[in-house]
């Protein structure tokens, strides 16, 4: 007796191909995620493992949704407005969910704090409590920072695995025209905020600030940092005090 196919069966075929449509769609958005300069049919093709014809039927459908666009000169593609809005309520949202542990982290310290997020190559203040003193280091939320020379930077870039590391820091350095040696002694100074779990920046990015910082990888997948940033020439002597502090907040969070 043969068996009639149900409505279930006949549904199961169709739902286990629309699952793989996601998959290779989310595999395109995360291969244009990593390259912010965009990338040719070709290039998605080689990097997901696709046919040029099934990417460029993806990509034409996540264009019609904003979530792709064509890169400047029209010559590939990266991802689309609708992506960066997403990212951005994502960013604010942690920045909601972070305000009382900065005020709080701020408030015991007396200094300033920030919380900076990762973007592509650098990173990107998206809050801060101003601290009362009257000198004080302030930061202007969405001002870019560079990684390499920066608290938030390399906590941030301790999280991530050295391959990545190396292929970002590598970059920075050389545009500063620093070349392999700078990046050897780089990844020492990773190995050692792995392992203190904090970053500093003395006189570094700027000179007459000094921070420490330390990150956190939050519910969106995203790296975060917070930093304390303060004068140089107060930094050594409240340098113990605000690195407890930072770690307990820290702590707060993994709980």
């Amino acid at each position: 007796m043969t068996k009639s196919p149900t409505k279930n069966d006949e549904a199961a075929p169709a739902s286990g191909q629309g699952i793989q449509v996601i998959a290779r769609a989310a595999a395109v958005l995360r291969v244009l995620k990593d390259d912010n300069e965009g990338l040719s049919l070709g290039q998605i093709a080689g990097r997901v493992g696709l046919a040029r014809s099934t990417v460029q039927r993806i990509v034409n459908a996540l264009m019609n949704e904003r979530l792709v666009m064509s890169s400047a000169g029209g010559g590939g593609f990266r991802l689309g407005p609708e992506i960066q809005a997403m990212a951005s309520a994502s960013r604010l949202d942690i920045a909601v969910e972070m305000r009382g542990y900065l005020a709080g982290l701020s408030e015991e310290t007396g200094e300033t704090v920030d919380l900076a997020a990762f973007r592509h190559d650098h990173m990107v203040f998206i809050d801060q409590i101003v601290g009362p003193h009257r000198l004080r280091a302030v930061a202007t939320v969405g001002e870019a920072f560079p990684l390499t020379s920066t608290a938030n930077g390399k906590a941030c870039l301790a999280l991530m695995d050295n391959e990545t590391i190396e292929m970002l820091a590598t970059r920075e350095l050389r545009s500063g025209g620093r070349g392999m040696r700078a990046l050897a002694k780089f990844m020492r100074e990773i190995d050692q905020v792995r392992e203190a779990g904090y970053a500093t920046d003395i006189d570094e990015h700027t000179d007459g600030i000094s921070a420490v910082g330390a990150a956190f990888l939050a519910h969106d997948n995203q790296h975060y940092a917070v930093s304390i940033p303060v004068p140089s020439h107060r930094f050594p002597k409240i340098r113990p005090q605000i690195t407890k502090s930072l770690l307990a907040t820290m702590k707060l969070l993994a709980d």
